[in-house]
């Protein structure tokens, strides 16, 4: 059946995209052309319900920037009222002397009804309503929205670093980063936005005293002079309808006012106004007891309303008796103490006794038992599979398994991170608390425990969940205790890549290889190169820090140099160089410019006589020049980094793999390039020279 298809004039129409032009449209037009009286009433009536909309939608909103629009909504909705307000003015001003109804039903029902036709009456409530809205609840809300606007703006780059945070320790993916980077920027612009359209609530309010004086002077003067009316007649004829035409305007105001300081005065939850009031409010019996007894105190006081506080008093004794038996059902009952068990036969021992070493292993103290416990939660254990695809994404293997369990000789808070049963890393957490990282630019200082960052040794202290955002307003990144231990654990995974790479993950790496290009593989291992050297290359690889994604490429440079040599580090050497391209990315992505230091020609001199003399093995350095060259690379590495630029030593092609191994302990940051690794697309800018000064 061939669908209906609507004609291109009706499509238009049907766009959503045309509501918000036609609505602008219409209320310009109603500053401009008279309106009816029947009409009025249809826009009154559509105001009035259209505050009761926002205010709703706002009190079910569970953050900010579910209701993202509001600030254009304020803008709206400001701008109906006031052409609402010039329309019902011609119409009370040409029409008033006809009677009460004269601008429609919808004011006169204001006019009549709530205020019961004293207009007396009527500028008293429209006197307190205003007050109400521009000194009480739109003042309070514009500042709270100043506030947010300023606290959202401070905190923006601690949780920028924190989400490049969890990127960083495969928490979360690239997109998940982005979205999360966008509601960053959204939430600054909303409240910034926010404190702008508050200032049309505030204006709003005054244009709405000055609009119903000028209806009731106005009214006056064409009621007397135009139609004849005596000054009694005339006063209470366009009193009652500007005051009613005030009200229309005012209530719907106060309303969209109201909405607008639930939304900015909400604190971040998963759970709406109502739900936080009723959870939060009506939690305790204890407070319902306390509160029941003293209204029930006040109410057998002679001379007090008995029967509405006692009645109020049984409420609340009863809803907290509610509570009470609810809590009882719920909680769980008392463990019953396990019976005494008999006591085994001990057995021989067996070799089923030895337990073999896990690879990586993590022991947690018993409060960090519900960050690894899937049945609570355990939302570590999602974050230790987001480290291992990250780190098989990006190194290029997968490591092994994180084996996972409690230690009871741990502080409760403490946690070890073990690599083939040796310790390599440790710390502690608390659940519940946030660990705030002093990434060098903070603007203050906060209460707490002073600590450091178990991964990368930076100054941090614990604070409480409460001090979260004041926390990243004055720059910290601010961590939960979940993060810290993951961002640890892939820190050390990272640090000890070429130890994680044993014989069983190779020979896996060989067969996924082979299945893309079983000959390249069949050419290479066994026939040219044993497993064993393979392993050796990609091990020298990874202690220095590069990847071995390209699989592709290191097998056939194998595969075309290992008739010649059999050597591990030789061999290396040539992988290096084919793989450059992607080092140098590694190391400088997106920039053609490569800062670098580099040695002076003496010490290049004297290095290479060494190395002729004694072979690569460094061993015949002499000692007083040994010391210079690691002093002198030290400082010099310092310097680069002070400049905010990656530390590397740029070598001749025989000196690299030397310098490598002999600067790598006292500097791990330090990376060591050949000129034969660099492509001959990039630039060098030398900032550095090593051996000036000897």
């Amino acid at each position: 059946m061939n669908s209906l298809k609507l004609p291109a004039w009706m499509s238009i129409f049907s766009n959503k995209a045309i509501a918000a032009p036609v609505l602008i449209i219409m209320m310009l037009a109603m500053m401009v052309l008279p309106l009816p009286a029947f009409v009025l009433d249809i826009f009154f009536s559509f105001n009035i319900a259209l505050a009761i909309i926002v205010l709703l939608t706002s009190l079910y909103t569970v953050k900010p920037l579910d209701f993202m629009v509001f600030p254009t909504v304020l803008l709206v909705s400001t701008m109906l009222r006031l052409s609402l307000n010039v329309a019902s003015t011609r119409v009370v001003l040409t029409e008033g002397h006809t009677g009460p109804d004269a601008a429609g039903k919808v004011i006169e029902a204001f006019g009549h009804f709530l205020i019961g036709g004293n207009y007396t009456v009527g500028i008293v409530v429209f006197v307190i309503l205003t007050i109400i809205n521009f000194t009480v609840v739109t003042k309070g809300a514009g500042r709270i929205a100043e506030v947010g606007a300023r606290f959202a703006l401070d905190a923006m780059p601690g949780k920028q670093m924190a989400i490049d945070a969890d990127l960083n320790a495969g928490l979360i993916a690239e997109q998940e980063a982005r979205r999360r980077r966008t509601e960053v920027a959204q939430e600054a612009e909303f409240y910034g936005a926010m404190d702008g359209a508050s200032k049309y609530v505030r204006g709003d309010a005054v244009a709405g005293i000055m609009v119903t004086i000028i209806n009731v002077v106005g009214g006056l003067i064409v009621g007397m002079v135009q139609h004849d009316l005596d000054f009694a007649t005339a006063l209470k004829n366009y009193t009652l309808l500007a005051i009613g035409d005030g009200l229309v305007a005012q209530i719907p105001s106060l309303i969209i006012s109201t909405a607008a300081g639930v939304v900015v005065s909400r604190v971040a939850s998963d759970q709406d106004i109502g739900g936080q009031l009723i959870g939060q409010l009506f939690a305790k019996p204890q407070v319902l007891y306390i509160t029941g007894g003293i209204v029930g105190g006040m109410g057998i006081i002679p001379g007090m309303p008995h029967v509405a506080f006692l009645l109020l008093a049984g409420v609340l004794i009863g809803g907290g008796y509610v509570l009470t038996k609810k809590s009882e059902i719920v909680a769980p009952p008392e463990e019953q103490a396990p019976q005494q068990a008999t006591t085994p036969e001990m057995e021989e021992a067996t070799w089923q006794d030895i337990l073999p070493v896990d690879t990586l292993g993590l022991e947690v103290g018993y409060r960090l038992i519900p960050l690894v416990d899937k049945g609570q939660g355990g939302e570590l254990l999602r974050r230790i599979k987001g480290i291992r695809k990250k780190f098989a994404q990006e190194v290029g293997f997968l490591s092994p398994p994180v084996h996972i369990r409690d230690n009871l000789e741990l502080k409760p808070s403490a946690y070890k991170i073990a690599l083939k049963g040796v310790e390599v890393g440790t710390g502690e957490a608390f659940p519940g608390q946030y660990l705030a990282i002093n990434p060098g630019m903070v603007t203050g200082n906060l209460p707490g425990v002073i600590t450091t960052d178990p991964a990368f040794g930076l100054p941090a202290v614990w604070i409480d969940a409460a001090m979260r955002e004041q926390a990243q307003g004055m720059g910290y990144t601010v961590v939960d205790a979940g993060t810290v231990i993951a961002t640890h654990l892939n820190h050390l995974i990272t640090s000890h890549a070429a130890e994680l790479l044993g014989r069983h993950e190779v020979q896996q790496l060989i067969d996924h290889l082979a299945k893309e290009t079983p000959k390249l593989v069949e050419e290479l291992v066994p026939k040219l190169l044993p497993l064993s050297i393979l392993q050796k290359v990609l091990q020298n690889l990874l202690i220095e820090g590069v990847h071995i994604r390209d699989m592709r490429t290191i097998i056939e440079t194998l595969s075309e140099h290992a008739m010649h040599t059999q050597d591990a580090n030789e061999l290396t050497t040539y992988v290096r160089i084919s793989l450059g391209r992607a080092i140098v990315q590694q190391i400088f992505p997106s920039t053609n410019e490569l800062t670098v230091m580099t040695l002076d020609n003496r010490l290049e001199r004297l290095l290479m006589q060494a190395l002729q003399t004694n072979g690569a093995d460094g061993a015949g350095i002499e000692p007083g020049l040994a010391d210079t060259l690691a002093s002198q690379t030290e400082a010099a590495a310092q310097h680069q980094e002070q400049m905010g630029l990656t530390p590397v030593l740029l070598v001749p092609g025989p000196l690299r793999a030397l310098l490598s191994r002999f600067l790598r302990r006292t500097l791990p940051q330090l990376k060591v390039l050949s000129q034969a690794e660099l492509p001959e697309t990039k630039t060098i800018k030398v900032t550095s020279l090593v051996g000036g000064q000897l």
